[in-house]
């Protein structure tokens, strides 16, 4: 089942507030204006019926930071644009935030890696169909195809996954989200160096593939 982006599967109890102080995130800000340059991050009308995608979030003391819904077609992402996820459960479909901003719809996502894996300190949501397309020739862990994007079942397909995989840095493919990529890493710098070096080798594949069908057309 290939879902787009942009709209919340749980159910939110949120009210309006400030983010927890004892957390920088000028880390996440850089990160989420470089996935924007990439274009892993963004919205074009083109794409996904027209609704932002990507997200990005990192832990804090009491659950994690995350880019607000649909804040992925902004130019840059400031502190009024973020949500502080304080609890969620799963069995109930139920997510509970604060903060300037309400949270992306891939939250619960978001918090199931932070759940499965303590030393898990940041995670980036992207669409990249290189990286989406090139997934098993990469290696990628691919969450079933059945399950969409944002639901209880694609946060217990994450969970499962990472519990198998045990490792706090990482990267794997949204099997039922079209074009979905998460990266996660003990910081945001970590996260994001998994993605762009990702990204490195879907560029090798793909130039690979190109010559050979040139040299086949000879």
């Amino acid at each position: 089942m290939i879902q787009t982006e942009g709209v919340i599967q749980y159910q939110l109890t949120y009210r309006p507030g400030k983010l927890p102080t004892d957390t920088p995130v000028a880390g996440l800000l850089n990160w989420f204006s470089i996935c924007r340059r990439h274009r892993l991050i963004g919205r074009d009308p083109a794409r996904y019926d027209g609704y932002a995608y990507g997200n990005i979030s990192i832990r804090c003391k009491h659950g994690f930071i995350i880019s607000g819904t649909q804040t992925g077609g902004l130019a840059r992402l400031t502190p009024a644009d973020l949500a502080w996820v304080s609890d969620f459960d799963i069995g109930q479909n139920q997510l509970t935030a604060s903060g300037p901003a309400r949270p992306s719809s891939e939250a619960m996502t978001h918090g199931q890696i932070y759940r499965a894996l303590p030393t898990a300190k940041a995670v980036i949501h992207v669409h990249s169909s290189p990286l989406w397309r090139h997934a098993k020739t990469l290696e990628f862990p691919i969450t079933p195809p059945e399950f969409g994007y944002g639901t209880p079942a694609m946060a217990n397909a994450v969970g499962h996954l990472l519990t198998q995989r045990d490792t706090n840095v990482g990267i794997f493919a949204m099997g039922g989200h079209e074009d979905g990529i998460v990266a996660y890493g003990p910081d945001m710098n970590a996260a994001g160096d998994v993605l762009l070096n990702a990204m490195a080798r879907a560029e090798t594949i793909e130039n690979s593939t190109t010559e050979q069908h040139q040299q086949s057309d000879d």
